[in-house]
């Protein structure tokens, strides 16, 4: 499928996606069934300079829990990369009466090893989940800090859209080789996260 102008084709995925910058590749998928934690041990190396994880209905066991993610540059035996973060988001509740744009201070992150928030107060009602994106850029330089950008949606145990805007760097220039996702309280009762590599 592509773009369409006036009933003709004028791109197609591969050309569209090559045009951009790039096509992307599939690495893994990881399935939540009472997850503690969702890692990606492997295929997180040189042979990509951007990777992409898509989150799909991530479903928390414990309610109010917030989405998390850090990295590891030892292959995940540990997850304590020190970070500098930003964090910023929209909300909207499904009674129309109540609104926000607000910067989220604690929701960031100086120069600490912690968790990184990628959604916060994620319900767990039956219909109730996170899905979104996190793109990490060069992880395998010995050269530079890794930067990483993300945004997410959920719905917020207060029954409420809840759009998250997340970013900022591992202040590391050893290699990143491992992703661990998590809650902040309970598994991950179910959802998946797919990676993929940008070429």
């Amino acid at each position: 499928m592509g773009l369409i102008s006036n009933g003709s084709t004028i791109f197609d995925n591969g050309s569209m996606a090559s045009g951009f910058g790039g096509n992307l590749n599939f690495i893994s998928k990881a399935t939540a069934s009472a997850s503690a934690s969702i890692e990606f041990t492997s295929g997180i190396d040189s042979t990509y300079k951007e990777y992409v994880f898509y989150f799909v209905n991530i479903h928390p066991a414990t309610d109010a829990s917030n989405f998390t993610f850090n990295m590891s540059i030892d292959s995940g035996s540990n997850y304590n990369v020190t970070k500098t973060t930003t964090f910023f988001q929209a909300f909207h509740n499904e009674a129309d009466t109540e609104t926000q744009l607000e910067y989220r201070t604690p929701s960031d992150l100086a120069q600490s090893t912690g968790e990184q928030q990628l959604c916060n107060r994620v319900g767990n009602g039956a219909d109730e989940s996170v899905s979104g994106v996190l793109q990490l850029f060069n992880p395998s330089s010995t050269t530079y800090v890794k930067h990483f950008i993300a945004t997410t949606n959920c719905l917020f145990d207060a029954e409420a859209s809840v759009n998250n805007f997340v970013a900022g760097y591992g202040n590391t220039t050893s290699a990143i080789n491992a992703i661990r996702f998590q809650m902040s309280s309970g598994n991950i009762d179910a959802g998946e996260i797919l990676l993929f590599g940008v070429n």
